[in-house]
């Protein structure tokens, strides 16, 4: 992995993420602890082990820094202007099944904006990472990297059918599957982890939709930093900037895929008024 600004916050990011897939790795197809949260969320004792992991990292590496993780909650001054978001195991119920559908997300938000981002993939070695500027991919711990490029061309859109939907009865996200021109345009996939964000950036997805207020989320922050630096087309789910409005998210590979699914959306909002 090559960045110039020396041991800078992306690198961190990645070393940070490949901790924190390292454990998930390491824990896959035992036997585990839940640990329940309410609502059907739980967290399992990989959760959390990787959770320590990572913020070693970042403790050891930026100890002035706040931190907010997904199970430990948020450290730090809360007007920090420099803070971590991690979510250690996105894909817990894949995971808890033994289906290799996770991710492992860390984000710096310095002044309200992600500056570095990285997404670890435990199981294929993959880390999806952004300083900001540029998105790139790194696999294994060699220096190999490659430029993340958006493509529209598998016509795979990734969907979030998880409750809650706070547009409802507006709009919900399962009502995008209904509509006629989806079944023409685009094939769903629905792989339950913010991976599949990544994915737009990388190309292997055309889009992905969800309801949500994502603001400061430990789940989306690191997706998102990742398509926006890759130069996908992100925006809320009506189109608004990201982050402001009714909230949700399309991020999409092009600007025609996003065009082509904002209708959709604004479409079925219609019907369910």
């Amino acid at each position: 992995m090559t960045i110039t600004e020396g041991d800078s916050d992306a690198r961190l990011a990645v070393t940070a993420a490949r901790a924190g897939a390292a454990v998930v790795r390491d824990f896959y197809g035992g036997r585990l602890a839940r640990y329940e949260k309410g609502g059907g969320d739980f967290a399992t004792e990989a959760d959390l082990a990787a959770e320590r992991a990572i913020l070693d990292v970042l403790r050891a590496g930026r100890p002035e820094d706040a931190v907010t993780g997904e199970e430990s909650g948020s450290d730090g001054a809360a007007g920090a202007r420099r803070r971590w978001l991690v979510d250690p195991l996105c894909g817990t119920l894949n995971y808890a099944v033994r289906t290799m559908l996770v991710g492992v997300n860390v984000a710096l938000r310095v002044a309200g904006e992600i500056t570095a981002a990285a997404t670890a993939d435990p199981f294929t070695g993959e880390v999806f990472w952004t300083d900001g500027h540029r998105a790139r991919l790194s696999e294994g711990d060699g220096e190999a990297e490659e430029k993340l490029t958006p493509s529209a061309a598998s016509a795979l859109v990734d969907v979030n059918l998880d409750p809650p939907f706070p547009n409802a009865p507006g709009f919900r996200v399962p009502s995008l599957l209904a509509d006629p021109d989806f079944t023409e345009w685009f094939r769903p996939r629905v792989i339950s982890s913010t991976l599949a964000v990544a994915w737009v950036a990388a190309g292997r997805r055309a889009a992905y939709v969800t309801d949500g207020h994502l603001a400061g989320s430990v789940h989306f922050a690191a997706g998102i930093a990742l398509c926006q630096a890759a130069g996908c087309t992100v925006t809320g789910l009506y189109g608004e900037p990201v982050h402001t409005g009714r909230g949700g998210l399309i991020a999409a590979a092009d600007p025609g895929t996003h065009a082509a699914l904002l209708t959709m959306v604004r479409r079925q909002t219609r019907k369910g008024i």
